[in-house]
């Protein structure tokens, strides 16, 4: 059974990536903001009375299936009412998320390094950022949870609810779709 302590200590180290993650998937901040913490709060009501180990594997197939919910929601939503706000330019463009904010240190900086390499830095990471969203969902989805989760492959499956194999190629073709497309770019290893 999993502490107070190592509930909250697990939810505050993913809360981060469970948020990009969404991002990607639902590309609403404020939608995603929702997901998550509904997400975190059914972990937290039906699953506090697990071992702390089971919690990576729990969690993501919590955040996936709230982002199938949602999806749900909205194409119900859309098929009943149509929001005609939605076709209005947003007057607030501010507080998205920072993928450079997910990299710093625990005492907030990024390092010892030059302006140059950190606006060079801060420029690839963007196009990385762009890129990761452009890939198709189930690429997205693969390639975030094997590489952004460090999950392995049996549970990147499991989360995905999708044979290893099936894991194997999204992840390869996104990869290989990654590489591609910043090479375009410019940006080789």
């Amino acid at each position: 059974m999993a502490t107070d302590k190592e509930l909250s200590d697990f939810l505050k180290s993913v809360e981060k990536r469970a948020f990009k993650r969404t991002v990607y998937a639902v590309r609403d901040d404020d939608a995603a903001l929702d997901i998550v913490q509904d997400s975190m709060i059914r972990l937290a009501e039906k699953y506090a009375d697990r071992p702390a180990e089971e919690l990576p594997l729990v969690f993501p197939r919590i955040l996936s299936n709230a982002t199938m919910d949602w999806f749900r929601r909205q194409k119900v939503r859309n098929a009943v009412v149509r929001n005609l706000s939605t076709f209005e330019a947003s007057e607030d463009e501010g507080g998205e998320f920072d993928l450079l904010e997910a990299l710093e240190g625990a005492d907030g900086s990024l390092g010892a390094e030059s302006a140059a390499d950190s606006v060079s830095r801060a420029q690839i990471l963007q196009m990385i950022d762009l890129q990761v969203g452009e890939l198709p969902a189930r690429q997205r989805e693969a390639f975030l949870l094997r590489y952004w989760e460090e999950l392995d492959v049996a549970e990147t499956a499991s989360v995905m609810g999708c044979s290893e194999g099936s894991v194997k190629t999204h992840c390869s073709r996104a990869v290989h779709a990654l590489a591609k497309a910043l090479r375009s770019k410019g940006i080789a290893p």
